[in-house]
């Protein structure tokens, strides 16, 4: 037995105009990697792990958490057969805006623009964003995503309606096809899996006025209950990095009632890690089994990756 815990995310299983991959390519990784994480690791259901952690109760070795954002629909169609399959539990962080359609994907509609656009070229805050071919796109997308996690939800969008209108994107963009609805949130919790928050809208928290966040986290959490039926008490920041998140954050997660709250700050969960800056690393399904070398699923790994780190 074990006091330790490791958490890992994912998101989209099936290609999408943000996380482009070849197609199938993310549905055969993720089987393969649940699979292996099967047969290698004890796979938890996440709130029962972090209560052990909280009381320092004793987790089984190679204890490991399965968790989803955002709430893409291929999450239900795609991840859950697998897992229900390999008999794993897993926890969706789901977010009422994107579920009932009144929030924006504002990532993927960013991406969805780049790609479609109909200029080689735009000006934009002082720098131009080349759009010629996948590599332009590709950097101009990483650039411009970064720079509008810095902003609250209203700078945001101001930002994608400027870019939408110069780049001129051909056709239009159906952003509610690629994410769940109530139902198939509905669907998810039947199906026995745990339905958390990821906020109401996707705002990148620390961006928000204080006001903003906490009514934004207590909304979130009441319309998943009310809805589902389900008590909520875990949630995930949105993007999750240290900047996403501040003190603020972790004052209205826990005025809100949440019991937990998860970022994706890389790391292992011992009963010393606060509780609302719980630790989780972000894979890639396209990657395969491959992809899970960068976490540390055993002690060695961890000695492996230290070396080529050295070596960088």
């Amino acid at each position: 037995m074990s006091g330790r815990l490791l958490i890992l995310a994912w998101h989209n299983v099936d290609p999408t105009w943000c996380f482009p991959a070849s197609r199938g390519a993310g549905a055969r990784g993720l089987e393969r990697q649940l699979a292996f994480l099967g047969r290698r690791c004890n796979v938890v259901p996440l709130a029962d792990a972090l209560r052990a952690l909280d009381r320092d109760d004793p987790l089984p070795p190679r204890a490991v958490a399965l968790t989803f954002d955002d709430g893409y629909r291929d999450q239900l169609e795609l991840a859950t057969p697998m897992l229900s399959r390999l008999g794993l539990p897993a926890t969706f962080f789901l977010v009422p805006g994107l579920l009932d359609g009144t929030a924006r994907a504002w990532w993927e509609l960013l991406a969805w623009t780049f790609t479609r656009s109909t200029r080689d070229a735009v000006a934009w805050e002082g720098r131009t964003l080349g759009l010629r071919d996948d590599g332009e796109r590709r950097r101009s997308l990483a650039a411009v995503l970064e720079a509008l996690k810095r902003r609250d939800h209203l700078g945001r969008d101001a930002a994608l309606d400027e870019l939408s209108e110069r780049c001129s994107p051909d056709g239009k963009l159906e952003e509610q096809a690629s994410f769940l609805d109530w139902d198939g949130a509905r669907q998810l919790a039947r199906r026995g899996f745990t339905v958390a928050s990821h906020s109401l809208n996707h705002a990148i928290l620390a961006e928000e006025p204080t006001p903003a966040q906490e009514d934004d986290l207590a909304l979130s959490r009441r319309r998943l209950q009310g809805e589902l039926d389900i008590p909520v008490k875990l949630l995930a920041y949105p993007n999750g990095k240290q900047p996403d998140y501040s003190r603020a954050t972790i004052a209205a997660a826990r005025g809100a009632g949440y019991s937990h709250a998860l970022t994706t700050v890389e790391g292992w969960n011992r009963p010393t890690t606060a509780p609302y800056e719980i630790r989780r690393f972000v894979l890639q399904p396209e990657r395969g089994v491959p992809g899970l070398m960068i976490v540390p699923l055993h002690p060695a790994w961890a000695r492996v990756r230290a070396v080529r780190n050295r070596h960088r």
